[in-house]
């Protein structure tokens, strides 16, 4: 585990190894505030580099999930600061990762007076879950306006100043898993006529808009862009495979421009390897790559010079003390799936860890 574990550095990013959490809603947000309890999980995962935190919403219309965090209100950034303390007293850098969930989301789940939104008024397929009335299917969501959408992009830029207020290191766009900047990218979702719908130069806008201005705002060395590459979760139709390529190439050379910190890769068998090799050669800064990697496949990528970083998820869920578990060679806790999203402690902070 050589590199693994060994100190990272390029730009501004200095971690403690190559090693990042990657992000995982686990819903123990109650009312959308962070917690002492949020800030106790946190804390004992701060063994990571770099942890992302779980999606969290940059405006009350984006909180399509119950329990999942926000970043707008001043009782929001207290509670996150507790937890930025907690990770930097670790040791570890913690970004922010903002997620809009867009049209996959149910009323039910958001505050009173705002409805679900999104590029189109596509309906995504499925159900989602509610405190209040159990399973449900998606809403339909309304159609942003131009408005709609300048609100939108303002609401992004709020949300990364007042994460760095909160004391994050950075904030990282989600970008990927059907949520709404994805939902942007694709034809079959975006159906808009104006300059965010048509071509792939104009479905790339709204998230490059986002990440241009939030990087004028807070520093683009405090932004990173997380993308899942031929994803077909939360309804996501397939598109045309050379049409996919291309608008990856063209965020990750346009984000390149930028100088944003990183690209996140949410990594599937689906990604084919030119498109891999494109984002690589596109993007010179640094590259996570995440998704169903073990201590020995996640060191080769980083031996192989694929990715700079490599992110774990149910590995952290699991152990909080993987660093620990993966200098000693240790066997890793199972995760508990019945309690991945459920309130309160169990599941969430009690895993056991190595004497």
């Amino acid at each position: 585990m050589k590199k693994l574990l060994t100190p990272y550095a390029k730009g501004k990013l200095q971690l403690k190894n190559h090693v990042v959490m990657a992000p995982m809603t686990r819903s123990r947000a109650l009312n959308n505030i962070p917690n002492n309890l949020m800030a106790a999980y946190y804390k004992q995962r701060s063994g990571a580099g770099l942890i992302v935190t779980e999606g969290t919403s940059p405006s009350p219309e984006g909180l399509g999930y119950p329990r999942i965090p926000g970043i707008f209100s001043d009782e929001q950034v207290e509670g996150w600061k507790a937890v930025t303390q907690a990770v930097h007293e670790g040791g570890s850098k913690i970004f922010l990762q903002l997620m809009h969930t867009g049209r996959v989301a149910h009323v039910a789940n958001l505050p009173e007076g705002y409805q679900p939104v999104g590029l189109s008024d596509i309906k995504a397929a499925g159900e989602i879950f509610t405190d209040s009335a159990g399973l449900q299917e998606h809403s339909v969501p309304i159609t942003l306006d131009a408005q709609g959408i300048q609100r939108v992009i303002k609401d992004f830029v709020k949300a990364a100043e007042n994460a760095v207020k909160a004391g994050f290191d950075g904030v990282e766009l989600h970008g990927a898993n059907g949520y709404l900047l994805e939902q942007s990218l694709n034809p079959h979702i975006n159906n808009r006529s104006d300059n965010y719908g048509g071509n792939i130069e104009n479905r790339s806008r709204l998230t490059l808009e986002i990440a241009e201005k939030i990087a004028g705002a807070v520093g683009a060395d405090k932004v990173g862009l997380r993308i899942s590459p031929f994803s077909t979760l939360s309804d996501m139709p397939a598109y045309d495979e050379a049409e996919v390529h291309q608008t990856y190439i063209h965020l990750a050379g346009e984000l390149n421009r930028l100088d944003i910190a990183y690209l996140h890769i949410s990594n599937s068998p689906a990604i084919p390897e030119k498109t891999h090799e494109g984002i690589r050669y596109a993007f010179s800064n640094t590259l996570i790559y995440c998704n169903g990697l073990t201590a020995e496949t996640a060191e080769a990528k980083l031996q192989e010079g694929h990715a700079d970083l490599v992110a774990f998820g149910r590995s952290f869920l699991a152990n909080p003390d993987f660093i620990e578990r993966l200098e000693k060679n240790e066997a890793l806790n199972e995760v508990d799936y019945m309690t991945l999203y459920t309130p309160g402690e169990h599941g969430y902070t009690d895993y056991p860890v190595l004497d």
